[in-house]
């Protein structure tokens, strides 16, 4: 079941069109948004790829004017990378046109299963959410 809904979850959102920026994109723009001022390196280990590979899909980005790149202050050889403000009012728009989506769907849903699907995704987060920080807590014990 969770295989179904994560995959209709895909559709929906799909109609919601991450145009003019892929999945690959997308991914680089939310973790900029978390990580604010990460640099190139880190990046590229956060998608678990390459420096040249996370490279081009950030000279992409800077294009469409989604990232701006930055030399950081105490090291000129180290780029910055941060979300822009057309990168932020992309990821803003997004959210909204994802959320009408899902809103038709719980809209014809009755209350009682809203209530219950709201319960179990807040209890997925705090599950998934405490595995991603042990996760990386773990690794930055082992660096």
């Amino acid at each position: 079941m969770t295989s179904t809904a994560a995959e209709l979850l895909e559709v929906l959102w799909g109609r919601a069109s991450t145009a003019p920026a892929s999945a690959s994109q997308l991914r680089v723009l939310l973790i900029l948004e978390h990580h604010e001022g990460i640099n190139l390196r880190t990046l590229a280990d956060s998608l678990a790829s390459t420096p040249p590979s996370t490279s081009r899909l950030c000279d992409r980005l800077q294009a469409a004017g989604f990232v701006d790149r930055v030399v950081s202050p105490s090291d000129r050889r180290e780029v910055r990378l941060h979300l822009s403000d057309r990168g932020r009012a992309f990821l803003d728009d997004l959210r909204q046109r994802r959320q009408r989506e899902l809103r038709a769907v719980l809209d014809v849903m009755p209350a009682a299963k809203r209530a219950a699907l709201l319960e179990g995704l807040e209890a997925f987060c705090d599950a998934a959410a405490g595995q991603i920080h042990h996760e990386a807590d773990s690794e930055a014990r082992s660096a």
